[in-house]
């Protein structure tokens, strides 16, 4: 792959989450929008699958027996790859429908959220520092709220009225 040559794959779909042609063309051109506008150039694949194959990949990778929305795997070797994204089309069609908004545009977000981890951004221990940036980047790419976010939320707003 070339740099910023960035692709998604689809595999094993459920036939109820078919995505059209358009739907795919317009994924794969969001993933070269992220690599352009967000990882420098640096390219990366980003896999939309069952919520099988993510709890395999989640199993096999993290030792975390159950599906996930999406797993980000940096590459460290110097290259102009970043990694590899796996996303549930499973949990993104729940999560959409959860949030009110398509599948494509969660997709979006699980992708938005899987690049800033392959670019080294963890959640679980920056401070708040990815969540900022994920929503900077999240409202500039006219994205909706994410499931996190939306959380974040009812619990500020649940803190403040207690």
């Amino acid at each position: 792959m070339s740099p910023g040559d960035s692709t998604v794959l689809f595999r094993a779909l459920p036939a109820k989450l078919h995505l059209l042609a358009q739907e795919r063309r317009n994924l794969r051109a969001f993933a070269r929008k992220l690599s352009k506008e967000i990882a420098d150039g640096n390219s990366f694949t980003c896999l939309i699958t069952s919520d099988a194959e993510l709890r395999d990949l989640n199993r096999t990778f993290r030792g975390h027996d159950y599906p996930t929305d999406v797993l980000s795997f940096p590459l460290a070797d110097g290259s102009d790859t970043l990694g590899d994204l796996a996303i549930s089309a499973e949990r993104a069609s729940s999560q959409a429908s959860e949030l009110g908004h398509a599948l494509t545009a969660e997709l979006k977000i699980l992708m938005l959220h899987g690049l800033l981890h392959l670019r080294g951004m963890d959640h679980e221990t920056d401070c708040g520092e990815m969540a900022r940036t994920e929503r900077k980047w999240r409202e500039a790419l006219r994205l909706p709220p994410s499931l996190t976010e939306r959380a974040s939320a009812s619990a500020d707003r649940a803190r403040r009225s207690a």
